[in-house]
């Protein structure tokens, strides 16, 4: 399995950024080929601080699965959303892709 992490910063619209997220973004992204998951969530840290606003998690069979996927209209497509709601709402985001490894 392989995981695709977003890592969003806090916007300075938080509003805007929550609608444009539930509304436009989310449904984009469940559109993608072979996602098999998609969770989200607010960050809540036990050092204090809080790094990040929200992190979203997909998962996908494989790199090779996950690279088909984000090649793909609809990838592309939640991509371009992702840099629009980016700047249109002050904010900046991180991805990380990686293989998971059960131990």
């Amino acid at each position: 399995m392989v995981k695709f992490i977003v890592l969003w910063n806090t916007p300075e619209d938080p509003v805007a950024f929550e609608r444009h997220y539930r509304d436009v973004h989310i449904p984009l992204v469940k559109q993608m080929p072979g996602l098999r998951r998609y969770t989200i969530g607010r960050v809540t840290t036990l050092g204090g601080g809080e790094p990040y606003y929200l992190i979203a998690e997909l998962e996908w069979d494989s790199m090779d699965a996950l690279q088909k996927a984000r090649q793909s209209p609809q990838g592309q497509a939640t991509s371009q959303d992702a840099a629009n709601l980016a700047r249109s709402t002050g904010t900046g985001l991180r991805t990380i892709a990686y293989e998971v490894e059960e131990v």
